[in-house]
């Protein structure tokens, strides 16, 4: 059995590769359940790494926090991982890594904090000041 993590904002997701028949759940729901856009972003790492690879194993993710573009692409990095930890390949880590550098390396930006004695509207908006 192997876990793998993955971020993306606020979005946290965690993997656990285990033998089996080639089945990914997510939340404990079949894949096939969740949107179009959201299914393509989370096979891509399967369809990189071939059939072969992930046929006999299942894959399992938890997911939480975040919207739906920050929770796929947070289960696509968890996924990408996992792959990679299981099988201990390089050349897989290396065309992971090709395609996307997001699936294996984490995106280190965040929203800014809002700054205090300013406008609600954001961390640098500032109050119009009128001189007329």
């Amino acid at each position: 059995m192997t876990h793998a993590n993955g971020k993306r904002k606020t979005a946290k997701a965690r993997a656990s590769v285990t033998e089996g028949e080639g089945t990914l759940r997510i939340n404990s729901q079949p894949l096939k359940t969740y949107r179009e856009m959201f299914r393509q972003r989370v096979k891509e790492p399967l369809v990189i790494a071939g059939e072969d690879v992930y046929s006999d194993l299942d894959i399992d993710v938890n997911v939480e926090g975040g919207g739906i573009q920050a929770q796929a692409e947070a289960t696509r990095m968890a996924v990408a991982r996992a792959l990679v930890d299981h099988t201990g390949d390089d050349d897989l880590e290396r065309d992971f890594r090709d395609y996307d550098r997001n699936m294996i390396v984490e995106d280190p930006r965040r929203t800014e904090t809002r700054k205090p004695s300013q406008s609600s509207k954001g961390a640098r908006h500032k109050q119009q000041k009128s001189y007329r």
